[in-house]
């Protein structure tokens, strides 16, 4: 009887992969087709003859758009995970008059959509001369890292605190303890955080598309969107920077996994 369990388990959960693998499959096959065959009926998801000039002519076309994508997620990721780790560290950790209170303010500020503020934030851009350059792209949203904040502090408080003890003992300053011996046990949220903003970051279109007009500062998602015109697209070179740009997402994910798991398991363990 468990025999039959485990294998109708792994039934169920192979044909879900393949469900969820199928699209990814196609959009490979697509990119290695001539665009007059990219639509065939009944499609297929092998190509029978490899197009490889698509991406030659991809990569004509978006090294700046990588570059700058590959530069934003990296400014986004370092500096979220600076800052969020610090204040995470000092609402669970340290005491001052209003802490509780400052956090829940924190919290509220999550609800007001971003879509409330874009017009007073683009004229107080407009006005610093932040119009058309990427410092909007990655300084407001390092400046407020609300959800990382909240689960940077959850993971602190799941840290022992005789280990915070331990280095007050030794002499260890407050930022020697969060630096030596708090960070350390924070990995797998560090991971989380880490990989939630590299996606946002590299996904982000509307951001670009607002602030940005010079065509050399622009992202990846912004070159993909102009293979799509208003009467034709190229379905080929669209899936070959499609796929172009899911690599390194894939990437990111395989390589943190074990981690951004153990984040998202033990961040609401203690409140």
């Amino acid at each position: 009887m468990r025999l039959v369990s485990k294998t109708s388990q792994y039934v169920v959960m192979s044909l879900f992969a393949i469900v969820f693998l199928a699209p990814l499959v196609w959009m490979i096959s697509a990119s290695l087709r001539p665009e007059a065959k990219v639509l065939s009926v009944p499609p297929k998801f092998l190509p029978t003859d490899a197009h490889w000039d698509n991406y030659r002519q991809v990569f004509e076309l978006i090294p700046v758009f990588l570059w700058n994508s590959v530069k934003l997620a990296g400014l986004n990721v370092i500096g979220i995970l600076i800052v969020a780790s610090m204040a995470g560290y000092a609402f669970a950790r340290l005491r001052f008059a209003g802490r509780d209170a400052a956090f829940i303010v924190l919290l509220a500020t999550s609800i007001i959509p971003g879509i409330a503020y874009l017009i007073p934030q683009y004229i107080v851009f407009r006005q610093i001369g932040w119009v058309d350059t990427q410092y909007p792209l990655w300084v407001p949203k390092v400046l407020t890292p609300v959800f990382a904040t909240f689960l940077m502090r959850q993971s602190f408080l799941t840290v022992p605190q005789e280990l915070e003890d331990a280095g007050k003992i030794d002499g260890a300053s407050t930022f020697g303890i969060y630096w030596r011996i708090m960070l350390p046990q924070t990995k797998p949220a560090l991971a989380a955080i880490g990989v939630f903003t590299f996606l946002e970051s590299w996904n982000d279109l509307f951001g670009p598309l607002i602030y940005i007009n010079s065509e050399n500062l622009q992202t990846l998602p912004v070159a993909l969107a102009q293979f799509q015109g208003e009467y034709f697209t190229q379905i080929s070179l669209l899936m070959c920077g499609a796929t172009v740009s899911v690599v390194p997402v894939i990437a990111v994910f395989l390589f943190a996994q074990r981690y951004f798991i153990q984040g998202i398991t033990m961040t609401g363990m203690k409140g």
